[in-house]
């Protein structure tokens, strides 16, 4: 728990430090990446640093977690530290890295604030990057332990046993383990990093959603062309993927990850996707299949077109092969693959959403922004709906 003294600094400084968090967290990667390069080789991707992602994700982070110290001190924020300790573990995060964290992100709060940064001031952001990165630490090391690994010790070379063009841009890997031995223990909704080696030599990393049952020695990862837009690159792996790997050839991945995964509750379920985000929702529908499961299940996704829509006919034949499953599409161009589509952008009125449901939600950030309003408005309570975000975690598809 945050002290009291700490609190005090914490509330009356706040507002300063979350106004000058773009600028220091710019500064920090700036200075870090400069002085430790190797960084860059196998754990940032240069994307998400180009775009400005990551550097948002960790304000919104930093300062997500000085809040919530402040509006509930008696109650650890465990669902902000449960998924960033998931995507640290994807990319193998060792306890030793938050002390080189800690050296460049105070260096820069001392540069951007000035004199501002008292004794009083330091000592108490201080207390709260360690109390986050005391508890990240902790979390981590139990997935690390549960996965059955070193702590960052995550990486598996598989083979390529089948690749498949879901549609233009979108192509599916089926992966067995190289060694031969059993596939680690994962649950649908999970994630795994694939790391590539670039041309130039460096490592980079991304995260694929398993969409499809994990409860084999097989695994499957869908992925899409990330094309660039206002002037950003195009996605390094997922180009390198399509471009250059095919059947018989290895990839390393990482250890499953990732605290958005199916339940085993008996109440209706819900899986809301938009575009790509439809990859951990037949996950869950190709696990369902697998274990007979009656449950209630509402399939609701929204694509430009049938044509875009990734892995269509499996989710239909999935939906179809369960005893009480429905799906509803939703097209901004309807074609004549699914006649009975609805058009335009999704819009829950009339679709029946159970006010008990359990909804998983995966899309663009807009995207689950609006659902997550109209199922809210249906009656859905904010603590029953679950939402994965591609990349890193920018943290707010609604606003509590």
């Amino acid at each position: 728990m945050l002290s009291e003294e700490s609190a005090a600094v914490l509330r009356a400084t706040l507002p300063a430090v979350a106004g000058a968090l773009d600028e220091i967290t710019t500064r920090f990667y700036g200075s870090m990446f400069r002085d430790r390069p190797e960084l860059l080789d196998g754990l940032f991707n240069r994307g998400n640093q180009a775009s400005g992602a990551q550097r948002r994700a960790l304000a919104g982070s930093i300062a997500g977690f000085a809040g919530a110290l402040l509006e509930n001190p008696d109650i650890r924020p465990d669902a902000l530290l449960s998924r960033i300790a998931h995507k640290h573990v994807a990319v193998g995060v060792t306890d030793d890295q938050y002390t080189i964290v800690h050296k460049y992100l105070f260096g820069a709060i001392a540069e951007v604030l000035g004199d501002a940064v008292t004794p009083e001031v330091a000592a108490a952001w201080d207390e709260v990057y360690w109390l986050m990165a005391g508890a990240l630490i902790a979390r981590e090391a139990r997935l690390y332990h549960d996965a059955g690994v070193a702590p960052g010790d995550i990486w598996r070379r598989w083979t390529v046993v089948e690749r498949h063009e879901e549609t233009a841009d979108v192509v599916s890997f089926l992966l067995r383990p190289a060694d031969g031995g059993p596939a680690p223990v994962a649950r649908a909704g999970q994630y795994v990093s694939v790391r590539l080696r670039m041309p130039d030599g460096v490592h980079q990393l991304r995260q694929y959603s398993l969409s499809s049952d994990p409860g084999g020695d097989l695994r499957r990862i869908t992925v899409k062309r990330v094309a660039g837009a206002d002037g950003a690159p195009d996605g390094e792996v997922s180009r390198m993927l399509h471009e250059r790997v095919g059947t018989g050839d290895e990839l390393v991945l990482s250890v499953p990850a990732g605290d958005v995964a199916l339940d085993e509750a008996g109440t209706p379920l819900v899986l809301v996707s938009a575009g790509i985000g439809c990859t951990p929702m037949l996950g869950m529908l190709a696990r369902l299949a697998a274990t007979g499961s009656t449950r209630r299940v509402l399939v609701l996704h929204a694509d430009g077109s049938p044509d875009e829509h990734a892995l269509r006919a499996e989710t239909r034949e999935t939906v179809e092969s369960l005893p009480d499953a429905e799906a509803v599409f939703w097209y901004e161009r309807p074609g004549p693959e699914e006649p009975g589509a609805r058009t335009g952008l999704m819009d829950l009125a009339g679709v029946g959403v159970p006010a008990d449901a359990t909804v998983y939600l995966c899309g663009p950030l807009p995207f689950m922004r609006a659902v997550r309003g109209g199922l809210l408005d249906a009656g859905v309570p904010a603590r029953a709906i679950h939402y994965e975000v591609f990349g890193p975690d920018l943290w707010l598809p609604g606003t509590d």
